[in-house]
This record gives C-alpha cells, sequence and structure tokens, in this order.
C-alpha cells in the first residue's frame, strides 16, 4: 500500500495528483471544492489519496459517482468521485462515524486501480 506523490499540476477545475504506485503512474484530479474540504478537515493529501487508492469498500452514488471508504479511528473518510473523460475526479470528502456508512461487506462498486 505505498504511494508516492511526483508532481502536482493545475488544472482549471483543481489540482491534478500525479502518483507512482506499485510501478504505475495514476493521475487524479481534485477539484477545487475537495481541495477546500480537505483544508476544512485537516486532513493531508496523502490520506485522501490512500482512501482513493486502497479503500475498504467503494459504494455506487448519485449521478454516475462513487463513494471510496477507508476507516481511521471510529471515522470513515468518504471521498465521493466521479470519472472525467477517464480521469478520477475527486468531489468531496468527510469523516462521519464509521458505523453510519461502512457495510463491511467487500464491496467494490469501482476501483481506480484495477484489483488483482
Amino acid at each position: 500500500m505505498s504511494f508516492k506523490i511526483i508532481e502536482i499540476q493545475s488544472h482549471h477545475k483543481g489540482k491534478i495528483f500525479v502518483v507512482n504506485v506499485q510501478n504505475e503512474i495514476v493521475k487524479i484530479l481534485f477539484s477545487f471544492h475537495s481541495i477546500e474540504r480537505i483544508n476544512k478537515w485537516k486532513t493531508e493529501n496523502e490520506i485522501v489519496i490512500e482512501t482513493l487508492l486502497f479503500p475498504e469498500e467503494v459504494l455506487s452514488g448519485h449521478y454516475e459517482r462513487f463513494i471510496a471508504h477507508r476507516r481511521y479511528d471510529k471515522h470513515l473518510l468518504r471521498a465521493v468521485y466521479e470519472y472525467e473523460d477517464g480521469l478520477p475526479m475527486l468531489i468531496t470528502i468527510y469523516f462521519p462515524y464509521s458505523e453510519r456508512y461502512f457495510l463491511g461487506n467487500n464491496i467494490y462498486e469501482d476501483t481506480i486501480l484495477k484489483r488483482n
């Protein structure tokens, strides 16, 4: 589960994080709104990227969006994302209590990294 942010690029909708993970280059667009939410929750970009790349489950959301879940203590990072021209784009994040949303049934409606 190791990865390294190798570059951050400007984009008219936010910032693109270029990540080296498992000898593969992955790009993820963080929208300006998601960057604001990351700052509001005082979390780190690495935690969000970990949740997106190595989720414990991924659920389908509204409007062809997906919600990646990863637990941190009693809370759950919910990372809502969609695809724009094949590029995963983070829409927003939040940290509710895990008991409210975490299903724990090995559900993977989508994965940014292909699962083995």
